[in-house]
């Protein structure tokens, strides 16, 4: 088993509380596209049905200027105007959450920052002219700038920012601060990999969120195009990144996303590891595991890595059941009808009737090619796959079922 912290952490009181809980369910409530339809008025209206579904956070795309229209290339983090929408519209969306218990999650762009005006060897890598007017001793010297090496993965084509540099955390650490004064609760930090861990556990430190999520996203083992069975090294870098936080944050589950599209088409023994546990971050550290199924870059428009689109429902009926911290992609959620909409509000009913949290215990029952079965905190059981399969006993009661999933509770 991989190495990995205690689940009893005594970290940052207010930051923890809520992962010790365990009890989120999040949405990640954008895609690709969102940026060119009036996002944060499109948003506002849907807040009354995310609280009614049982939406705890959800996670806003980048709201801070920026050079590409999706957010993800920012420029004066000080300016809430966005191709989302204006700051007055943000506030109100963020009001509106507030009102019905929803935590706004920021999207937090700090391993690279577009520059203003052209610096050292002519290039654009110094911040005149707008707020944390940085020169060129914020960015990496691999990305052309006058500060250190990079502590991470370069992300090409822009100023890497050089976390390093002490004037560069706390001008961070004032804009995060900042950033919580204006409404947002929850962080998810971008492009994780690009920079130490040590700095995100500083970050959280230092401006507080209820809750974080980093993304830490690499490769998963295949052979050719076909996927390893063992992902230990792949979910291992994950916990590594998790333990360097300081255990203060917790990671998209990028391992058990990997490994469950491929399950799902006819190979559900991966479901279950060589020591009977499931093969994800969830079957090590639930409690620090975010789990989905497709995000604005594996799924939407991009499609980089897209979860197979006729096995949505059992996916959902998967990570819905199960221990680790649920994310629900907002396609899913209000693009694909009403239909899939209900059904995923069902699950997230019956996890939060039977008590299901991060932590949950789970005992796997089956994991053959068209058949996967688990119990999960001794209260609830679900099955996936084609196989017919259903709980022994007159005690257990249907709950949900649909296409290829049912659950059943006690």
């Amino acid at each position: 088993m991989g190495f990995h912290g205690n689940d009893h952490d005594d970290g940052v009181q207010q930051t923890q509380t809520v992962i010790n809980n365990g009890r989120e369910i999040i949405l990640q409530a954008f895609n690709w596209e969102s940026c060119k339809h009036d996002w944060w008025r499109n948003l506002e209206k849907k807040v009354p049905d995310m609280a009614k579904s049982g939406i705890t956070s959800a996670w806003l795309p980048p709201a801070t200027d920026s050079y590409s229209s999706e957010g993800y290339l920012p420029q004066n983090l000080y300016s809430l105007h966005s191709k989302y929408g204006s700051d007055s519209l943000l506030k109100a969306l963020l009001n509106k959450m507030k009102q019905y218990n929803i935590r706004p999650m920021a999207d937090i762009v700090i391993n690279h920052r577009v520059g203003t005006t052209k610096g050292h060897g002519g290039r654009y890598n110094r911040y005149d002219g707008v707020p944390l007017s940085w020169n060129e001793r914020a960015v990496t010297s691999c990305t052309g700038g006058l500060g250190n090496p990079s502590t991470g993965d370069n992300f090409h084509g822009v100023p890497n920012i050089d976390h390093t540099q002490g004037f560069v955390r706390k001008d961070i650490i004032g804009w995060l601060k900042w950033l919580r004064t204006v409404g947002f609760q929850d962080f998810r930090f971008d492009f994780a990999r690009g920079y130490s861990a040590k700095y995100v556990k500083e970050y959280i430190e230092g401006a507080k969120p209820i809750f974080s999520v980093g993304e830490y996203w690499d490769s998963c083992s295949y052979n050719g195009s076909y996927l390893q069975y063992n992902q230990d090294s792949h979910r291992q870098r994950i916990i590594n990144w998790l333990d360097a936080t300081g255990q203060l944050s917790t990671a998209f589950d990028f391992t058990t996303k990997g490994i469950l599209q491929e399950a799902v088409k006819g190979q559900l023994w991966r479901l279950r590891d060589a020591q009977g546990k499931p093969p994800g971050v969830m079957g090590w550290w639930p409690s620090r595991a975010v789990t989905f199924l497709d995000n604005h870059d594996t799924g939407s428009t991009q499609r980089h890595w897209p979860f197979p689109s006729d096995h949505v429902m059992e996916g959902y009926a998967y990570i819905l059941t199960h221990p680790g911290i649920p994310s629900i992609f907002y396609d899913h959620f209000y693009d694909w009808g009403s239909v899939i909409h209900d059904q995923i509000v069902k699950l997230i009913y019956v996890r939060k009737q039977q008590d299901i949290t991060s932590r949950s215990s789970i005992r796997i029952l089956e994991a053959q090619a068209n058949l996967y079965a688990a119990i999960i905190g001794e209260k609830l059981c679900m099955k996936i796959g084609s196989g017919s399969w259903c709980p022994k006993g007159p005690e257990w009661k249907l709950a949900v079922h649909g296409h290829q999933y049912a659950v059943w509770h006690k």
